[in-house]
């Protein structure tokens, strides 16, 4: 726990069972070094969980707490700090005090997958959101009224959600500029050596988008008409065609930079969804095939097999 001076801002962090500790840490050390570089604490923060007992982050690291939520005394904004799995002891506890807090119109926020926890709450009700680029699609199939961008961060009036990982430093340097201005937050950025401070409308670098550093534009464009389009593949002939490019023309173009055929390259973002729905949502094999563009139950569980070594019954036993 960390007091402000009178005047500034105090920040709660609600963690559960298997927290990110690296998301957390990035979020907090933000406001730690605003403070070294101002000379007083304008930031405070506290942690809190359930029941105000001591919780285990995600690498095995126990973590002892100021509060239990109940006891929460009032904050600016309060985070809700979540690992990979969004079921833990307590969560009914949890659950009823973001409802309470969101109720008296305090403002809330998610660190990676806690905004699935603010959207079972029906606390993202009306407003714009992000999450982990990973657990999209499930949040997307789960919760399909709400408005979740693949934005590294959202700030929507009182709601402030980030990817997690290295975006939490981004959300909270936002807050600092907003705050003091650009100097104070580049300051920030130059202790931890985070070459680029990115803003709310910078994209994730998601799933296919890890592959396409510095490649060809067309090559990319070619494969955001993949990522759009796994629920309905296009032919090869409907991709080339869409992308501007010929059949032969894709084809080098995926053989060059990606030293696959664009068909293995499409099957494969089709298999990485489906393993995402089938980790992260309750709907029925059957459904997540269908969801991504296989039509036969058979195909898509040896498929699946293939790609991944194991069949889709198994991936959905499996606890991550």
């Amino acid at each position: 726990m960390n007091d402000p001076v009178q005047g500034g801002r105090q920040f709660g962090f609600l963690l559960v069972d298997k927290f990110s500790m690296f998301s957390l840490a990035a979020a907090i050390d933000t406001f730690r070094s605003a403070n070294r570089l101002l000379g007083h604490d304008f930031y405070g923060w506290t942690t809190v969980s359930a029941d105000g007992d001591a919780v285990m982050a995600s690498n095995g690291l126990p973590l002892k707490v100021d509060y239990a939520v109940a006891d929460l005394p009032p904050v600016d904004i309060l985070f809700v700090s979540v690992g990979l799995t969004t079921e833990f002891p307590g969560k009914s506890k949890v659950l009823a005090a973001l409802r309470s807090w969101g109720r008296r119109g305090n403002a809330l926020g998610a660190l990676s997958v806690g905004s699935y926890l603010l959207a079972e709450a029906g606390q993202l009700e009306g407003y714009r959101c992000t999450i982990h680029w990973e657990n999209r699609a499930g949040f997307v199939e789960r919760f399909p009224d709400i408005n979740c961008t693949g934005n590294v961060f959202e700030i929507d009036r009182k709601r402030y959600t980030c990817a997690g990982g290295t975006t939490s430093i981004d959300l909270m340097l936002e807050i600092v500029r907003s705050d003091f201005g650009s100097s104070l937050a580049n300051g920030v950025a130059n202790q931890f050596q985070h070459e680029r401070i990115r803003s709310a409308g910078d994209r994730q670098r998601v799933g296919p988008e890890r592959d396409l550093t510095g490649k060809s534009e067309k090559l990319r464009r070619t494969v955001e008409l993949m990522a759009d389009h796994l629920d309905e593949p296009l032919s090869a002939v409907q991709l080339a065609k869409s992308a501007g490019l010929s059949v032969r023309q894709v084809e080098r173009l995926f053989l060059r930079h990606l030293s696959v055929t664009p068909g293995r390259y499409y099957m494969r973002l089709r298999l990485e969804r489906a393993r995402e729905l089938l980790r992260q949502t309750n709907m029925p094999i059957l459904d997540v095939a269908i969801a991504t563009g296989f039509t036969s139950h058979s195909y898509f569980a040896q498929s699946y097999r293939l790609q991944f070594g194991r069949p889709p019954s198994e991936e959905r036993r499996t606890t991550y």
